[in-house]
């Protein structure tokens, strides 16, 4: 598939123009209405917003991002406007931002499309597609230029023994994630050092590190916004960062690794340099984890509990059936929620203390000494 499949000429704004952040969030949903693809405007639009509440999609480079998976996409679609005068996009430069591209996902487990879009991330990492983008003269040349861009991209060499590795994650795995993976291979290649990255994005985990890879290499590189099993990196040198510095500082991160000035990961929680979650963005991370597992789990229960009122009214035993399977899911619901909280507090030896708390929370048990 091309990344052009997922555009038209009608949500393509050349030469556009925008007030604040605000403004032009407003006009790229405005434009991605326009293909027909999202069935609730304002349920989008603040999906999107939700997005930058977590940390800006304004990357470097006067490109912008923004990008959101909900229900309220019938099906997956990209917008984008050029902006000669620039604006405000709260930028991890600080510059002003004069391309931006709107991705739009819908929340249906295909995620065949994210693969596209992820391709679209990489490629705006080269500094003159981006340029030619920018002063493109039309909707047409715009495509034309994707098209030609993405037809001349090659796929990276397989490494035999990397000196560094490196995982990339972003907490909707849509856009930073791949940047940063494209960002640190780029200036890699640049330092003429081996590096393999994998990355976690909504698509999956690709390019997965093996235990061969671990064991032969010098260090590995976290850029990561959610929490990561570290496990397998056991007595490796490892640097943790958000994801923002793999695409902003892929070079002095490539250099802490090299240089070995990364302390040896020997279990248990890192610190992140650089970490900018304060406040209530820490427990929000945590219980976010919590719920993304158990909402599975809550929502088959519901189903199922639609299923026996409004089809089994006449059938005592297919009632029967159906509520006690019901009963069963939301009794993993609170356990799961509980665990994977426990989990993204402490990593993986904190799952299953955190499963009995929540079963325990669940039943009602109260604990007295005697």
């Amino acid at each position: 598939m091309k990344i052009t499949d997922l555009m038209s000429k009608e949500a393509i704004k050349i030469h556009g123009h925008a007030s604040s952040k605000m403004d032009a969030i407003d006009k790229m949903v405005s434009l991605m209405y326009r293909q027909g693809n999202v069935s609730d405007k304002e349920v989008y639009k603040e999906a999107v917003i939700e997005r930058e509440n977590l940390s800006t999609t304004g990357m470097v480079d006067g490109i912008a991002i923004p990008h959101a998976r909900t229900n309220a996409i019938t099906q997956a679609g990209i917008a984008a406007m050029t902006l000669p005068e620039g604006v405000d996009y709260q930028s991890m430069d600080g510059q002003p931002t004069t391309l931006i591209f709107l991705i739009a996902a819908p929340d249906d487990g295909d995620n065949v499309h994210l693969q596209v879009l992820s391709e679209l991330s990489t490629l705006l990492m080269d500094h003159d597609f981006c340029e030619d983008l920018k002063n493109a003269g039309s909707p047409e040349e715009f495509l034309s230029i994707i098209d030609l861009a993405q037809s001349e991209k090659h796929e990276a060499e397989t490494v035999e023994h990397p000196e560094v590795l490196a995982v990339t994650a972003c907490p909707t795995g849509i856009a930073h994630t791949y940047m940063a993976a494209e960002a640190l291979e780029k200036k890699a290649k640049e330092m003429g050092v081996s590096i393999k990255v994998e990355t976690q994005g909504s698509i999956g985990v690709k390019n997965e590190l093996t235990q061969e890879d671990i064991e032969n290499a010098k260090g590995v590189i976290i850029a990561a916004d959610k929490n990561i099993s570290l496990n397998r990196f056991n007595g490796l040198p490892l640097y943790s960062c958000p994801v923002a510095r793999g695409i902003d500082e892929p070079e002095k991160l490539i250099q802490i690794i090299l240089d070995e000035q990364a302390p040896v990961y020997k279990g248990g929680k890192v610190k992140v340099e650089n970490n900018q979650e304060k406040g209530w963005r820490i427990p929000y991370k945590h219980l976010m984890n919590g719920f993304s597992h158990a909402l599975p789990i809550l929502v088959a229960a519901g189903f199922i509990s639609v299923l026996t009122y409004s089809f089994t009214f006449n059938n005592t035993q297919y009632f029967d059936i159906l509520n006690v399977f019901g009963n069963i899911l939301h009794l993993f619901v609170l356990p799961v929620f509980s665990g994977y909280i426990a989990m993204s507090i402490a990593d993986r030896p904190a799952l299953g203390p955190g499963l009995v708390c929540g079963y325990i929370a669940y039943s009602g048990y109260s604990l007295k000494w005697t």
